[in-house]
């Protein structure tokens, strides 16, 4: 199961201190990041609930902010009790905000604005505006008006960080036209910006005389994924699509006349006008029928996930190498498990091209490599097993003796998700403490309790346990986050009522012993410091002549504990300094 041995972080930060490591500042970050996985994990580390709070409008979160009414409201999550960051003027519904990626500076690109270098919230209001709203104040730095032919609602990353896709609403027609049994062409548009600086790639239509029956489409990575109701999926080039079909290269801020009517690009009312119309099939690059559309792309080398597109097939999943279609070694991935809710699969997000299969009572972590003297093939075969925590019901076979003798037995077993049993609800992956999170539910009595487990990446290895304190409903819709050292759980509740729970990291109190040294004698001095302080100073006073070769005032810590010093020499002072840190 791996490695056993805890790192002693006490060790880490007096090498840090010295210079041990090198000045890359990755290399520091993954000290750090180190550091704060083991305090994370080590058993006396307590989190906390520090802020509770509910909303009639949905709450969101983003890398350490927490947003309410439709992103109006910023509050920090961070300071030891979560602030209020900005609060924006009320609006009116036409103009609140639909849809919201957190944008965070580039790495080695130079950007024209000092402001630019500072994380931005790009937004789509529902009015069709495209906002870049400094994510600290709430200012307004940028904004473009998108245009006035179609509804735009969702926001979604093409190239993370890097280009964006606003897809709009589905053109569904007058209620007149569907009665008189006339089909719109053009079933949805996607407009696609570079962002910071900002500039227009292009607004595509998606049209139905082109595609065929399409139901759906979306972008990513560069890859135009068209849907169908019949489960086929199809992927396109966008960069060719662009090169093919663009009828005429559009610049933020230009004037320009289309169809007979002069603006400027991206200001009202003028809008941006729809300048990539497909007019002839493009190239296909992939095709795949797959049960709901599902179908996934990942693994090393590139391999995809899809359901047969039959329904007695649900809950079958098959890993195919993209190159060919061939099923690999083991690629038929089926749960043996008897439940209300179906079991799901997606590749691992730690981009180390594995794959989690997660079932109502244990998380498969799979991994894909070469069949033994076929490097042509790959297989697929457990890396490790979480399993939940259930204990076999003594009674649960034994038959029934009635008042007249009768033996009855019992001809039914309990589901794999019954709520009395723990079960699996979510799984998610920390990216910089290297943890998978776990979130288990119990059904006790009238009210489910859940805890949130953190194991290790590679191993699987349970490190920690935090109960939740709010009681779980498996009929509502939850969410949970694990950012770092905060944990938080946002739930919807019937009559659309928003509750957000926010626990943070708290540091248990300890006892720190002081050995005084005298001319002759040690005294030992414990002091008692509770675990919410963020900073303690310990001074030492030493007589004169105290301090001989070797003899230094030292502090003493339980093992697993890890604390800051910075030592400051005086004539017959001798000041620790203890940096406690509840975060």
């Amino acid at each position: 199961m791996g490695p056993t041995r805890k790192p002693n972080v006490c060790r880490q930060l007096s090498r840090r201190a010295l210079g041990f490591f090198s000045r890359d500042a990755g290399v520091v970050q993954r000290t750090n990041l180190g550091i704060l996985r083991a305090l994370v994990c080590q058993e006396s580390t307590k989190f906390k609930n520090v802020w509770t709070t509910h909303s009639k409008s949905p709450i969101a979160y983003e890398r350490g902010r927490i947003y309410f009414d439709n992103y109006r409201c910023c509050v920090s999550s961070i300071a030891s009790e979560p602030r209020k960051l900005y609060e924006m003027p009320k609006c009116s519904k036409s103009e609140k905000i639909e849809d919201a990626l957190l944008w965070e500076c580039p790495v080695g690109e130079i950007l024209p604005n000092p402001s630019d270098y500072k994380s931005s919230l790009i937004a789509l209001t529902a009015h069709n505006w495209l906002f870049r709203i400094s994510a600290t104040t709430g200012k307004v730095l940028e904004k473009i008006y998108l245009a006035s032919y179609c509804k735009f609602r969702y926001l979604s990353w093409d190239t993370p960080q890097e280009v964006i896709a606003v897809k709009s609403a589905q053109n569904k027609g007058s209620v007149l036209a569907r009665q008189a049994g006339i089909q719109q062409p053009v079933l949805l548009y996607l407009a696609v910006f570079h962002v910071l600086p900002f500039s227009l790639i292009g607004i595509l239509e998606i049209n139905k005389k082109i595609f065929g029956n399409v139901t759906d489409a979306t972008l990513s990575h560069g890859i135009l994924i068209v849907m169908y109701s019949s489960g086929l999926v199809r992927l396109y080039s966008f960069q060719a699509i662009t090169e093919q079909f663009m009828q005429q290269k559009l610049d933020l801020g230009c004037a320009c006349r289309w169809g007979g009517t002069a603006g400027t690009v991206g200001e009202a009312p003028f809008g941006i006008p729809c300048n990539i119309k497909i007019t002839d099939t493009p190239p296909l690059l992939f095709e795949v029928s797959s049960l709901e559309n599902a179908f996934q792309i990942g693994g090393h080398p590139w391999h995809y996930i899809i359901t047969p597109n039959k329904k007695k097939q649900k809950g079958v999943f098959h890993i195919c190498a993209l190159k060919d279609n061939s099923l690999a070694k083991n690629g038929i991935q089926e749960m043996e498990c008897c439940s209300l809710e179906s079991d799901w699969i997606y590749f691992h997000p730690d981009a180390s091209g594995r794959i989690i299969h997660v079932g109502p009572n244990q998380v498969k972590v799979l991994k894909l490599n070469e069949v033994e003297n076929n490097s042509a093939q790959h297989q697929i075969s457990e890396d490790f097993v979480i399993l939940a925590n259930r204990e076999k019901n003594k009674n649960e076979n034994l038959p029934i003796v009635t008042a007249s003798g009768r033996v009855v037995k019992k001809n039914f077993n309990l589901l794999d998700d019954d709520p009395e049993q723990e079960t699996f609800k979510i799984v998610d992956y920390e990216d910089e403490l290297d943890l998978l999170s776990v979130v288990a539910v119990t059904q006790i009595d009238a009210e489910g309790k859940a805890h949130l487990d953190f194991h290790c990446n590679e191993y699987g290895t349970l490190l920690k346990s935090i109960p939740l304190v709010e009681s779980w409903d498996v009929t509502y819709s939850h969410e949970v986050y694990f950012d770092r050292d905060l944990v938080l759980h946002i739930e919807q509740k019937p009559s659309r009522v928003f509750s957000c729970y926010v626990y943070q990291m708290s540091l248990c109190q300890i006892w720190i012993c002081i050995l005084r040294m005298g001319s002759r004698s040690l005294q030992r001095t414990s002091y008692w410091v509770p675990g919410s302080l963020s900073r303690v100073s310990i001074c030492l006073q030493l007589g004169s002549g105290s301090r001989g070769p070797g003899m230094e005032p030292r502090i003493w810590l339980p093992a697993p504990w890890g604390a800051c010093f910075s030592l400051s020499l005086y004539s017959s002072l001798c000041l620790y300094s203890l940096s406690l840190s509840n975060k």
